[in-house]
């Protein structure tokens, strides 16, 4: 068999391309404040809650061991799971709804990506220069000015990482416990390996992914589109009005169109795309190539919106309305679901309780001829102060409840298993009963919890539910 000349043919697109550097140039405008504005506000409170305390504790911190989640003044436990799926529910709606209204709001100016992206360029710039400048420096051979730099560069963004990487776990320990371990090099084997690994994630994603993870790893640039329409805010450019392209006044004169070719919206983009060629899943919504091209169109004296947050009807002639059917159904439904979820935390009862039989017996009867059922009822106290909790029966009649230990002290954001003993009169039951338990604060009577159980006593079958 004759081997087949596998080379590719000129003007042929590879299957597979090496991976080329990315140099966004730097850009100024509105856009790119905000973006600034939005990296700031973001980094500073993931930098800075750790060290806030509330209360005498971390504002926030996830108690793993004591499966506690403290947020400012509330305490939550595992048995508030649902409030978390409440949470993650609206965080996914939000998405949609705005999504639907301004296409990738989230990915231009607040995905964790893009933030730390923004924060190492910031580095970078300042350890080896402007775009022009990086680009010569790692074109050139190694000199001592290259080493110095790219070593500047390493330290910052080691120093920064190594700095994110304590962060996060500090979300987990408190600070102060981490920083103890590491100054008397007793940190454990755990802490110390997540903050490893965080560091070198932040590092790995944000010095040298970067748009790679946009463009392979982010599963939202896949399924975007689904939830834009034809009056979904998305950048654009203006084809009609820019081309074609002329360099220029005389070009302008000659029936050219405004966009002048000078390639300065591919230059500051991040992901290294030509938003000329249209809207492209790659493409962040960062906004740079709006600032950019308006700085331009300024320069050669023509009207800015060249490059624009616009709508495909827009685009196309046609007129778009932010109130449509779909944002309309996400905003109400995204309304219901914050106030009900704010409604849920600030209402939520202080207390829960967890009831489980005895297995070994179904029921005892006593000398004096009443009828016992044991049960392990579990009292979560989640207030700030301890409280004693009395135990009542209800639904059963003369039932006691515990006559020789009527109440049960339970501390402050703490659980404890009590034994209960639930005793009614023989001559006054016979077969199963459903019962309430009500577990009720003494000093507070509005802290109170309660949950079903069932009563057996002689008629009773083993298998009854």
């Amino acid at each position: 068999m004759v081997a087949q000349d596998m080379s590719i043919e000129e003007g042929a697109q590879p299957l597979y391309a090496a991976h080329r550097k990315i140099y966004p140039r730097d850009v100024t405008g509105p856009f790119a404040r905000l973006r600034v504005l939005s990296v700031i506000a973001l980094l500073g409170l993931y930098y800075i809650m750790p060290w806030v305390r509330w209360e005498g504790r971390p504002a926030i911190l996830c108690d793993l061991p004591g499966r506690k989640f403290y947020l400012f003044g509330f305490t939550f436990f595992p048995q508030d799971l649902f409030l978390l799926t409440w949470l993650l529910v609206i965080a996914a709606l939000s998405l949609f709804f705005f999504t639907a209204l301004a296409g990738r709001l989230w990915c231009g100016f607040a995905c964790p990506q893009t933030v730390w992206t923004e924060a190492y360029l910031w580095m970078e710039r300042l350890a080896e220069g402007n775009r022009a400048r990086r680009m010569k420096l790692d074109r050139g051979p190694w000199s001592r000015e290259k080493i110095l730099r790219k070593t500047l560069k390493q330290l910052l963004w080691l120093s920064f990482s190594g700095f994110t990487g304590l962060t996060f776990v500090a979300f987990f320990v408190p600070i102060g416990d981490l920083l103890h371990g590491i100054a008397t090099l007793s940190l454990s084997g755990w802490n110390a390996f997540w903050i490893l690994f965080y560091s070198f994630a932040t590092y790995g994603n944000a010095g040298y992914m970067r748009e790679q993870v946009c463009k392979y790893m982010c599963p939202y640039a896949r399924f975007q589109s689904a939830m834009f329409d034809r009056s979904t805010l998305i950048i654009s450019y203006d084809a009609v009005r820019g081309e074609p392209r002329g360099h220029g006044a005389a070009a302008r004169r000659a029936g050219q169109g405004d966009c002048i070719d000078c390639t300065m919206c591919v230059q500051v983009c991040p992901t290294g795309i030509d938003i000329r060629k249209g809207l492209q899943y790659e493409c962040i919504a960062c906004a740079a190539c709006i600032d950019v091209c308006n700085e331009v169109m300024d320069k050669v004296g023509s009207p800015r919106g060249l490059i624009r947050y616009s709508t495909q009807a827009e685009m196309e002639g046609g007129k778009a309305s932010i109130l449509r059917p779909r944002t309309v159904l996400y905003g109400i439904g995204l309304a219901l679901l914050v106030g009900g979820f704010a409604f849920a935390v600030l209402h939520r009862v202080p207390v829960n309780i967890d009831v489980l039989r005895d297995r070994n017996t179904l029921y005892r009867e006593l000398r004096d001829g009443r009828v016992e059922n044991v049960f392990t009822v579990r009292i979560i106290n989640k207030d700030r102060k301890p409280h004693d909790f009395k135990i009542t029966a209800l639904g059963l009649p003369d039932a006691t409840v515990n006559s020789d230990a009527p109440t049960q002290f339970v501390a402050a954001e703490d659980i404890k298993s009590v034994v209960v003993r639930v005793r009614v009169p023989e001559d006054l039951m016979h077969g199963g009963h459903d019962f309430t338990l009500l577990v009720q604060a003494i000093d507070a009577p509005s802290v109170r919890a309660d949950s079903r159980a069932r009563f057996f006593a002689e008629g009773a079958e083993p298998g009854e539910p």
